[in-house]
């Protein structure tokens, strides 16, 4: 398909590596639309609450979440990076 002005996506793939990265865009897309989501939520939680959580003022947990969190997600978008990276380069650097 050819691509117009009005489409979201990529045009539709020829090879197994563009098919792996279009897959690795929407994986990335999907989770920045996830975060993004999640942060909205929490900010206008956190803005519309009215009661005041002394708990969260020295909680390490809560800490501890929060820094594993983008870690996992980090991880989690870097490893199909890599991957794709590797089969990239498999193709411009033969070993034969």
């Amino acid at each position: 398909k050819i691509s117009t002005w009005n489409m979201l996506t990529f045009q539709d793939s020829n090879s197994f590596y563009s098919d792996n990265l279009i897959s690795f865009h929407n994986l990335t897309m999907m989770m920045m639309m996830m975060i993004i989501t999640l942060t909205t939520f929490f900010i206008l939680d956190f803005y519309m609450n009215n009661y005041l959580n002394l708990t969260f003022l020295k909680n390490h947990t809560i800490e501890i979440i929060w820094t594993l969190i983008p870690m996992i997600i980090l991880m989690i978008i870097c490893f199909p990076s890599l991957k794709i990276l590797y089969y990239i380069d498999e193709i411009m650097n033969p070993y034969f």
